[in-house]
């Protein structure tokens, strides 16, 4: 039994499943409707393949080298979160049309759900940095650097296509509740009100350095 993989597979589901920018971005776009939920989900796993990708490469240690290149990203991040929180906190406002009227469904919900999942998570300037600080971690001295990295990374982007899913699914089968007007203010009031946090705390670190 591989003890080290093991290890790696509780902290990476534990970085997965930890409440962030992501799961606020997938709840959001699941209570809209099912599909919109699990393709912000994929969208997530995406951005988090693409992140992994660029560990396996080496590719991110330029991230935590070049100051100017992980402060631009950083502020792109938090930009685009920001911009997602306002207008979340904007629908939270506005009168909500009832979702269960089909004439009311939003077009497009999954490409749009696929395309904020992935850039939420694609944005992200922590993310490269943190794989590239701890996959190698989880490689055994003298096993093969390549194989075994790949290995972590697919093991990363497997329990996000995993948890994020069935996050999406959960919300969809609290559905009925979630999607009355009342509580879809709320739930994107606090989506907005949490989203919005995070854009700001991402745009005052890259201005602060």
């Amino acid at each position: 039994m591989d003890g080290q993989l093991i290890a790696f597979i509780g902290v990476a589901a534990g970085m997965v499943a930890m409440p962030g920018a992501d799961f606020t971005v997938v709840v959001r776009n699941a209570v809209a409707s099912r599909r919109a939920g699990v393709a912000c989900a994929v969208g997530v796993a995406g951005g988090l393949l693409v992140h992994t990708a660029l560990a396996v490469a080496g590719l991110a240690a330029a991230l935590a080298t070049v100051p100017v290149l992980y402060r631009t990203l950083q502020t792109a991040g938090g930009a685009y979160v920001l911009y997602l929180g306002v207008r979340s906190l904007h629908a939270a406002l506005r009168p909500q049309p009832d979702p269960a009227d089909p004439r009311n469904a939003a077009p497009h919900g999954v490409g749009r759900g696929l395309r904020q999942g992935f850039l939420t998570n694609v944005l992200n300037p922590k993310a490269p940095v943190l794989f590239l600080s701890l996959l190698p971690q989880f490689v055994p001295d003298g096993a093969a650097v390549l194989p075994r990295t790949l290995l972590l990374a697919g093991t990363v982007v497997l329990l996000a296509l995993l948890w994020f899913p069935a996050v999406a699914l959960l919300v969809d089968r609290l559905g009925r509740w979630l999607r009355r007007p009342r509580t879809a203010r709320a739930v994107e009031g606090v989506s907005g009100g949490a989203l919005t946090t995070l854009g700001a705390a991402l745009l005052i670190r890259s201005t602060a350095h």
